[in-house]
């Protein structure tokens, strides 16, 4: 279990340095936040598509070996991939787009934090799941958590970034309609089928956004260096992150590893303050650490 809780870590982490790299792409290009999006997908896809393949010769031979079907892409089954698709396309352009116009740790911080909670919230009018007196405190701190980390970026910006911070609650919504999709209208397509399916359709979605806005204009002016942090954005955090997690999920609880996964929003913070001079300050630090603190137990109330 240790060695499964060390790999959702290392992923937590890889995760982490996104809109760190993000944030370095963004002050030193013409890359628009929505291009990088699609640019991420479009590098994770033949690496998706190669581990989809391994994963369907295996779970062909463990369904001859067992006597039984394999998993297929029925159109019943491929509908609720192509909708954790659109989720993942509206995720990557609003979340980058929200560490474009504020800052890394904070849009990381709401973007993140407020999601499983509001997934909590939002099982209520949607599977009819009533929140219990935990889960509705759990929603009180963490917006209390996210307008302590609001008054602490006014305090560091000298302003109030307000289209940022709405993008970063914007995300948060979109990536807790993410979990709900997978979480209760999963089909049992294997993993990295599903991940190949899923960053396909967002790919596919994000294309002539792209096109319409000129990012590919954007995207001509990148220099080799750039491309590189485009390369390691689509490498490190999305596959090697993802193969990580999966991999430590084999062995590790559900409920701590959604604790350990909480760690990735204090991972950004304290990246951006040391590369990119992100200082959250005393009101700021405070919030983050009500907003993890909120996540933890949303997370450990729904997994009961």
């Amino acid at each position: 279990m240790i060695r499964g809780a060390l790999l959702i870590a290392l992923a937590a982490l890889l995760w982490a340095t996104t809109g760190i790299v993000a944030k370095f792409l963004f002050n030193a290009s013409d890359l628009q936040a929505i291009s990088l999006g699609f640019l991420r997908l479009v590098v994770a896809l033949p690496f998706f598509f190669v581990l989809m393949l391994r994963e369907q010769r295996v779970e062909a031979r463990n369904a001859r070996a067992e006597l039984r079907s394999a998993w297929k892409l029925t159109p019943r089954a491929l509908l609720p991939l192509l909708a954790l698709g659109v989720f993942q396309a509206f995720y990557q352009g609003s979340y980058l787009l929200a560490v474009d116009l504020t800052g890394a740790g904070i849009a990381t911080l709401i973007a993140l934090c407020l999601s499983p909670v509001l997934v909590a919230i939002m099982a209520a009018p949607l599977l009819g799941e009533k929140p219990n007196i935990i889960t509705i405190l759990a929603l009180i701190a963490a917006i209390g958590g996210t307008a302590m980390l609001v008054i602490s970026d006014i305090e560091s910006a000298g302003e109030l970034r307000l289209a940022g911070i709405l993008i970063a609650v914007f995300a948060a919504f979109i990536y807790a309609g993410f979990t709900l999709t997978s979480r209760y209208s999963s089909t049992g397509a294997p993993v990295f089928t599903t991940a190949f399916i899923c960053f396909l359709t967002a790919a596919i979605v994000l294309l002539p956004v792209v096109w319409g806005i000129g990012g590919f204009e954007g995207m001509a002016s990148l220099s080799v260096w750039q491309w590189l942090m485009v390369a390691y954005i689509g490498v490190v955090p999305t596959c090697i992150g993802y193969v990580s997690f999966f991999a430590g999920m084999q062995s590790t609880p559900a409920t701590l590893s959604s604790i350990i996964v909480a760690l990735e929003p204090l991972f950004v913070a304290l990246l951006a303050w040391i590369f990119l001079g992100e200082v959250l300050g005393a009101v700021g630090i405070t919030g983050a650490v009500i907003l993890t603190a909120a996540v933890i137990v949303a997370s450990k109330n729904s997994a009961r």
